[in-house]
């Protein structure tokens, strides 16, 4: 039996928690009804463990119950969220979008396509530490703007945006405010109220819960309410229609309430093995630079790039013993640059550079210590060898 990599991607996923998947179980093979099927005992459980799953969800990021709509996941909540609200707010003459340069593609990707139908999209520009100026974005925000979307944590460098701030900002214009949490929801404390938040977006599998459900949460005060995107069965409030998957939900919930619970424990568990791994990188000399922010940071979150190291040539090198990445999970394939590292204005080749390692509640201090060697020796290798034209790389 090949012996498996140590996982240190916990920004793309995470694995089931055990006590999450206890929850789910059931719903796979004795309580297998349709929540919308009507008042049988079938329907009935199946329709309590959703609002059972909706009140966990809610109560994680300080919502009410009534305000969580269920999907699959963040991309189609921030869909739902940026252009439902948007062409709902187009019939009060708010024809404008703000975001930032370094949200997730999936948000940068929407705001594109608002663009062409139509609507201004303006795209505030980050300093080198990752973080927004606030003076140019309040400067971006007038009574003619629908949505601003900024993530709570960016998926790639970490870096926390400071949603009560920007919230503020929203408030005077009367525009709303949207915010990816997909990454932060279940790491750093969340609250819709405190932090002025009109639309959030969540996804289960970022903390420990099943790939296939995620949320989207609609302040009752929302100064719009989205508009839906997909027509069905009028599940959702009509907002989201299908047969929701019981115990995907289920999952989820279950996920969000030991989140909850864990949260403090679980951030000073990732954030003391970060900074043990950064430790090794700095007491092994290396030549390198953290990318973000390291005091507003995601705890489980480091990264870097390596002078002279490109990031693909390290992970290839490291793939069988290490698992990370180079970017955000939805553009791995991609050949282009992290947008995110671009956006801090080092130019390409330290984008080009840029490794991502994220830690994980199962991360043990063992796999730290072994993970930091693998990547230490092969850093020393790729630069070694990064003055030889056509030397190879041994994996």
């Amino acid at each position: 039996m090949s012996i498996r990599p140590i996982y240190l991607d916990f920004q793309a996923t995470t694995p089931v928690d055990p006590r999450v998947l206890d929850v789910m179980l059931p719903f796979f093979s004795d309580l297998f009804g349709n929540a919308h099927s009507g008042d049988h005992p079938y329907a009935v459980e199946a329709a309590e463990a959703v609002e059972t799953s909706r009140r966990q969800v809610a109560d994680l990021i300080g919502a009410l119950p009534r305000e969580i709509i269920f999907t699959s996941g963040a991309t189609e909540a921030n869909n739902l969220l940026i252009a439902g609200a948007a062409r709902a707010a187009r019939s009060r003459g708010r024809d404008r979008l703000v975001t930032v340069a370094t949200e997730h593609k999936s948000v940068l990707e929407i705001m594109a396509g608002l663009g062409r139908e139509g609507f201004h999209v303006d795209i505030a520009p980050v300093g080198s530490d990752g973080h927004v100026d606030l003076t140019r974005l309040s400067d971006l925000i007038d009574d003619r703007t629908a949505v601003v979307s900024v993530m709570a944590a960016n998926n790639e460098i970490g870096l926390l945006h400071p949603l009560a701030r920007i919230g503020e900002l929203c408030r005077g214009a009367d525009a709303a405010f949207h915010t990816d949490a997909a990454q932060a929801a279940g790491k750093i404390p969340l609250d819709v109220i405190a932090q002025s938040v009109d639309l959030m977006s969540l996804s289960a599998h970022k903390l420990y819960g099943p790939k296939g459900v995620g949320a989207a949460f609609i302040s009752r005060t929302s100064p719009v309410r989205p508009l839906a995107i997909a027509w069905g069965g009028g599940q959702e409030k009509g907002l989201r229609p299908g047969t929701l998957p019981t115990a995907l939900c289920a999952g989820f919930g279950a996920a969000c309430e030991v989140a909850g619970q864990k949260l403090g424990q679980d951030a000073d568990h990732v954030r003391g093995l970060r900074d043990r791994f950064l430790a090794h990188l700095n007491s092994a000399d290396l030549s390198f630079d953290i990318n973000g922010d390291m005091e507003r940071r995601l705890p489980g979150n480091l990264n870097v790039s390596f002078s002279n190291v490109d990031a693909e040539a390290l992970l290839m090198t490291v793939r069988l013993k290490v698992a990370a990445a180079s970017g955000s999970a939805c553009t791995a394939h991609a050949l282009d640059p992290s947008h995110v590292v671009l956006a801090l204005g080092f130019g390409e080749v330290r984008a080009e550079g840029a490794v991502r390692f994220g830690f994980g509640r199962p991360t043990t201090v063992s796999e730290v210590d072994a993970a930091a060697a693998v990547v230490v020796d092969s850093v020393r290798h790729l630069q070694r060898v990064s003055y030889a034209p056509g030397a190879a790389i041994q994996a």
